[in-house]
């Protein structure tokens, strides 16, 4: 689906706040079909990318590496 996202993971290098946020507005984007939301949808594209980058930060978080407990 969202061939262009990077791969967040890496356990030597965990990925920043903006790399979380691109990944997250640019997932927003596929789904909603929007680059630039209307006014009228402005609010709902910025929480959805707020709870996938959230949520994208917490996965990150909890998962274990093969190798490190």
């Amino acid at each position: 689906m969202c061939r262009s996202i990077k791969q967040l993971r890496n356990p030597t290098q965990p990925p920043n706040d903006a790399e979380i946020e691109a990944a997250a507005l640019q997932f927003v984007r596929k789904v909603s079909g929007y680059r630039v939301p209307s006014v009228a949808n402005q609010a709902a594209f910025d929480a959805a990318v707020a709870e996938i980058a959230g949520a994208t930060r917490r996965l990150l978080d909890n998962l274990v590496v093969r190798g490190q407990a």
